[in-house]
């Protein structure tokens, strides 16, 4: 199935976003036995870490990739290269087996989850807010060439 460029980032964003919300959604469940000021401080350290050094610049790189592309419509999963699906998959699946195997306290999950969820949360609002400029910017790249087309 081929959708247009602009609906890779769409796309982008609602699986970004998706995931993001599920992991934020269990730390903040294992959180409550752990709320102090110290794990707070460490949760938003692995936000930063995590947007600054890889979510942020996944964002950036993605979508100038999508804006590069010449045509116009692209199989569906185009929203992210190779990579980024590997990456994708080595996180989840580290992810399920860390939790499943009981390696990691709950206090862990608690602070990394919190943080690395809010950070692809984030991710997936920033391809959200992308798709809206490239939607915005198509729009008035037509309504200019509607006008002078009169």
């Amino acid at each position: 199935m081929k959708v247009k460029r602009n609906t890779l980032l769409l796309l982008a964003c609602l699986v970004w976003s998706a995931a993001g919300f599920n992991i934020l959604r269990i730390g903040l469940i294992a959180y409550p036995s752990y709320g102090s000021v110290w794990n707070f401080l460490l949760s938003a350290l692995v936000f930063v870490v995590f947007q600054k050094f890889i979510f942020g610049k996944l964002v950036k790189k993605h979508t100038t990739r999508i804006h590069s592309y010449v045509e116009e419509r692209h199989f569906f999963l185009k929203f992210f290269d190779g990579k980024a699906f590997a990456i994708m998959a080595v996180m989840m699946a580290g992810g399920i087996g860390l939790r499943a195997s009981g390696l990691a306290p709950e206090r862990f999950i608690a602070v990394f989850y919190t943080g690395l969820g809010a950070s692809l949360l984030l991710a997936g609002i920033l391809f959200g807010r992308n798709f809206g400029k490239a939607v915005l910017a198509d729009v008035r790249v037509q309504n200019k060439t509607e006008y002078k087309g009169e």
